[in-house]
């Protein structure tokens, strides 16, 4: 039997029963965001009506996703507990890309590169010789970058260098080598999503699918997630986000904490 009451504190509550515009909670370690975001699911079921299909609660790892999952089903009843999305950013992401791959210019049965395989796609299209650190430091910028929201075909205005202008050559062969093999590395299941979601069809669709948005950890997200967010959230910002910047763990993967003052 899901239990019918949770204690909470008057922000807290103010926090769950906001909905007319995106919210952001912003508090310490411990002090009961992710609390937040299972209440207020709660509370748009049983007490907005929306149908728990309609909402999606995003987080950053499947163990985190799969305590959410948990504390749901002892707040909601199965049936309405199991209809929720609750996935990670790169779970939701290849749902995105999957249903889309046309429109993205893929063909079915997309193939997920891990990061030694693109490494090693990396290391194959540049000079025979190049050191392994080289290797690894070109990667990390071409995912850098993806992490930005930019995509091969996306110039910059400027390089830092002659040595960026000559890795942001590599990343369009890159580009051109998965796009051969029918393939996406793990930066792409946010990147093509998006790409996907800049169609107004597809984000109407997706808008319809998604009624509101919950984001948990929301100070790790990198300017991909957010710009795929705010895509997703809609004119009406559909959105309630918990975050602390002080615990921002993501910047080697180019996390924003910034974000919490954007949306903010």
């Amino acid at each position: 039997m899901p239990n019918s009451s949770i204690q909470l504190n008057e922000p807290q509550k103010s926090a769950v029963h906001y909905i007319k515009g995106p919210l952001l909670v912003v508090a310490g370690a411990g002090s009961g965001k992710t609390r937040v975001i299972i209440e207020k699911i709660v509370h748009l079921v049983r007490d907005r009506g929306l149908p728990s299909a309609r909402i999606a609660a995003i987080t950053f790892t499947n163990k985190a996703a799969r305590e959410m999952k948990e504390r749901l089903a002892k707040r909601l009843d199965a049936e309405k507990a199991g209809e929720i999305t609750v996935s990670t950013f790169h779970a939701l992401g290849w749902k995105i890309l999957r249903s889309h791959h046309d429109e993205l210019g893929y063909r079915p049965g997309i193939s997920i590169l891990d990061e030694q395989d693109s490494t090693t796609v990396v290391r194959d299209l540049l000079p025979e010789g190049t050191a392994p650190e080289m290797v690894r430091l070109a990667r990390a910028q071409v995912s850098r970058w993806k992490n930005r929201a930019l995509a091969a075909g996306d110039v910059p205005a400027q390089f830092e260098s002659g040595g960026e202008a000559s890795i942001w050559r590599l990343y369009e062969r890159y580009e051109e080598h998965l796009r051969q093999l029918n393939a996406v590395d793990f930066d792409d299941l946010i990147l093509q999503s998006l790409r996907a979601l800049r169609d107004e069809d597809i984000r109407l669709k997706w808008q319809q699918e998604i009624r509101y948005l919950l984001v948990d950890e929301y100070q790790d997200t990198n300017e991909t997630q957010y710009q795929m967010l705010r895509l997703l959230a809609g004119p009406e910002g559909r959105l309630s986000a918990v975050g602390d910047d002080d615990q921002s763990i993501y910047g080697w993967r180019g996390a924003q904490p910034e974000n919490l003052q954007q949306l903010g």
